[in-house]
């Protein structure tokens, strides 16, 4: 297949993906923050009786605190992180807890305020972190495939197809905090940073394939050498990916509460890095080789490439 010859349609594909995303972070309040990131309580205790997690979740949400995230540390011990509770609302709490879930007793363990101005220090961190991240596989990779011409065009391509699978996350989650009143939490941000390395490993995988090529084929041109290493690469990223996204489900299915957002950005993340490194990466890096890309930007600079231009900037 010419994968990179039907790379409008990819690029068209992603835009339309992209685009209500956002458009919903732009006329929305943008995604929708849990109390992890707007502050609130923490609430740990022990139960004395057999209390399940789902029987717990009923109870919380019962006395008015439907968004608590709950965690079971072991069989007796919970955490609960909630709204900023007032003293008496947490003694209700304990209370509730005691009198439907547990009647032999509730032992109190810790009480603490989590305040907004830690949790903005939390969003600040994960945003060094994806910085970070970003800029140590651009140098990576340039480093990696210095062997090959324009080595940086590779790293960049890299960051651009990790951004377009963060993005269709971001988007997604944009919509539906407006529409399902769906919250996003710190969980939220290991995953997108998660995303990130899958995104770039796969996207690995067909470069890598594709500086073989170029070595051991100089006389292909590079859109032959970029199409034969999405295909010899496919079957070893499909593979990949559907074994991942099996476990994914598995852990959907069984798993607790308190991961779902989690596995969720992980799933659509899996599936959008599956498809950039294939639609996006590599098509967009023929692109910029060829020169397609600095004559887009001089005719959106209103100015028309000469011969000699073109030239220069493939």
């Amino acid at each position: 297949m010419d994968f990179v010859g039907k790379r409008i349609w990819f690029f068209v594909l992603s835009t339309i993906i992209l685009l209500p995303g956002v458009v919903f972070l732009i006329i929305a309040p943008g995604l929708k923050p849990g109390i992890d990131f707007t502050g609130g309580s923490t609430v740990m205790f022990e139960v004395t009786d057999s209390v399940s997690q789902d029987e717990l979740r009923g109870v919380i949400t019962d006395i008015g605190h439907p968004d608590a995230i709950i965690q079971q540390m072991d069989d007796k011990t919970f955490f609960i992180r909630t709204k900023e509770l007032r003293d008496e609302e947490k003694d209700n709490v304990i209370e509730e807890i005691q009198r439907r879930a547990s009647p032999d007793g509730v032992n109190l363990l810790a009480f603490d305020l989590v305040s907004p101005v830690v949790a903005a220090e939390t969003v600040l961190n994960a945003f060094y972190a994806v910085v970070a991240a970003a800029v140590g596989i651009f140098l990576y990779l340039w480093w990696a495939f210095r062997n090959v011409p324009s080595p940086f065009r590779y790293g960049l391509a890299a960051i651009v197809a990790l951004v377009h699978d963060s993005m269709i996350v971001i988007g997604i989650f944009a919509i539906l905090g407006e529409l399902a009143d769906i919250e996003v939490n710190t969980m939220f941000l290991v995953a997108i940073l998660t995303v990130i390395g899958y995104s770039v490993n796969d996207t690995i995988v067909v470069f890598d394939r594709l500086r073989e090529n170029i070595i051991l084929n100089p006389n292909r041109t590079l859109t032959q050498n970029a199409n034969i290493s999405i295909m010899e690469s496919m079957g070893r990223s499909l593979n990949t990916s559907l074994t991942l996204l099996f476990t994914l489900l598995a852990l959907l299915l069984v798993g607790g509460e308190t991961i779902r957002i989690f596995l969720w950005v992980l799933i659509i993340g899996v599936i959008a890095g599956t498809y950039s490194s294939i639609g996006i990466a590599t098509p967009l890096l023929v692109v910029w080789e060829s020169g397609a890309v600095g004559r887009f930007f001089l005719r959106l600079l209103g100015r028309t490439p000469s011969a000699q231009t073109a030239s220069e900037t493939a």
